[in-house]
């Protein structure tokens, strides 16, 4: 094996856990297995927050969301009640590897990677995301690679449609076929030749299938969740589809041969949901937040139903929470003066760490500041408090009128797991220096790797260090 890599290739695998991957499932995973027996692998602190947007692109760009600008796939600019946006590719602003790599000259192929729609040229081919609107979009570069890998996959797919559903058995087959497709895809890809012949210097594909399916299959697998049935017919579904993720792995290591420095990373992990709190009902409770008009049971959250005049919080729901203030001279109707606005945040942050579960057990949940998570240009953009529920085991629900504060399910459909703070991180090939478990690992690190073991220089605003 060469001293050096030829190229580097990363798979990523969305949400993967690391204590069932390097655990109780690995003896599935030879391929991923002989990748650590020959490289470093551990834990992959996730972003802050820990969640798909802005965590792969947090990892490529190695900067944090203070200095990216989103805080999630929904973002909101202060100083107005309805003011939300989509983070999509448009938002980033920040050159990811590929940005830097093509500019040096090395070919890239990126498949599949969030915050890719809608798609920006780069030096070699781009597949882009699950934010892309449909199968018939210009969701590649160049557009006519659309066709060919509708005619190489039988139609390609985007991602699996409607998740957050009962119907087990459809989702569990939907989900394969959408995997299915997407490797079909990655093995066409990594056969192109570039101009030269070579093979791609930089290579790139992301699977979301993991996320889909413990998002929607968590209880029949984890004897721990609380919902969880002894002898259902799903006991064995996600090991079984880790499992032929491992194969397909196979493949790809296969074609890439052993002169290439291969990654298999993820951008978080994930965990048992135990339940969501429904944390604008505690602060209607709590005199906090005030509605104009009587709203149906599990009323979306709308600008339009809230007195404002009499409002000071209000928050949006997820894997994590944000927690907006409202402050005069900031919002229209802002009711808390700004000369009050630290006092009035932590009394809030203080309440919201007291909030006990459903059997009234004190949680261990964090209220942060967004100095206390994030640097940059974009802080000021950051929610009042970012919110972690119960160390992530809880998530929070933002509709409004619930029967009870406790929810056991999301507002848009069934829900079985949550994300937790970290993914999994593998590296071997040329030019490792250190085999066996690593610690420490944060995700901004990945990007300023490539770099490195591609002999590019590492601009000096990215975040990560190199990993050895």
């Amino acid at each position: 094996m060469p001293d050096k890599p030829s190229r580097v290739v990363i798979i990523g695998w969305d949400s993967a856990p690391p204590g069932l991957v390097f655990g109780a499932w690995a003896d599935r995973l030879p391929n991923l297995n002989r990748l650590r027996e020959r490289g470093g692998w551990g834990r992959l602190r996730s972003s802050d927050p820990p969640i798909t947007v802005p965590a792969w692109t947090s990892m490529l760009t190695s900067k944090n969301s203070g200095a990216l600008g989103f805080y999630g796939f929904r973002n909101r600019r202060p100083g107005g009640y309805d003011t939300d946006w989509i983070a999509t590719n448009a938002a980033v602003k920040s050159p990811r590897v590929w940005d830097y790599l093509s500019a040096a000259g090395l070919t890239c192929c990126a498949h599949a990677v969030p915050q890719t729609y809608p798609v920006k040229p780069l030096n070699g081919m781009l597949v882009a995301d699950f934010l892309s609107p449909s199968a018939d979009s210009d969701f590649t570069y160049p557009v006519s690679l659309r066709e060919e890998l509708h005619r190489v996959c039988g139609r390609y797919q985007i991602d699996v449609e409607g998740f957050r559903t009962e119907d087990k058995a459809a989702l569990l087959e939907q989900i394969h076929q959408v995997t299915d497709k997407h490797h079909l895809a990655v093995k066409y890809l990594l056969e192109q030749k570039p101009a030269g012949g070579r093979a791609w210097d930089f290579f790139m594909s992301v699977e979301m299938g993991p996320d889909r399916i413990q998002h929607g299959f968590w209880k029949y697998v984890d004897p721990a969740h609380p919902k969880y049935e002894p002898g259902n017919p799903f006991e064995t579904c996600i090991p079984d589809y880790y499992a032929r993720l491992d194969e397909q792995l196979g493949e790809v290591l296969e074609l890439v041969g052993e002169d290439a420095l291969v990654m298999v990373v993820s951008d978080h992990g994930a965990k048992a949901m135990q339940g969501s709190l429904n944390l604008n009902d505690f602060f209607i409770r709590e005199g906090l937040l005030v509605l104009n008009q009587e709203v149906p049971p599990g009323s979306r959250l709308k600008p339009e139903v809230i007195d404002w005049s009499r409002t000071r919080v209000w928050g949006w729901g997820g894997y994590y929470a944000r927690i907006f203030l409202n402050v005069a001279g900031r919002e229209p109707q802002g009711t808390i003066p700004a000369s009050d606005y630290e006092r009035v945040r932590d009394e809030v942050a203080e309440l919201i760490e007291s909030i006990p579960d459903d059997q009234g057990r004190a949680m261990q949940t964090r209220a942060y500041r967004p100095a206390e998570l994030f640097t940059g240009a974009y802080v000021d953009q950051a929610p009042d408090l970012m919110v972690y529920f119960d160390d992530l085991n809880w998530r929070a629900g933002q509709d409004l009128n619930n029967s009870e504060l406790y929810s056991f399910d999301t507002e848009i459909g069934p829900d079985d797991a949550v994300h937790d703070y970290d993914g999994i991180f593998v590296m071997a090939g040329p030019g490792v220096e250190q085999v066996g478990e690593l610690s420490g690992l944060q995700l901004m690190e990945v990007a300023p790797t490539v770099l490195h073991h591609l002999g590019q220089p590492i601009p000096q605003d990215m975040e990560g260090k190199v990993v050895r």
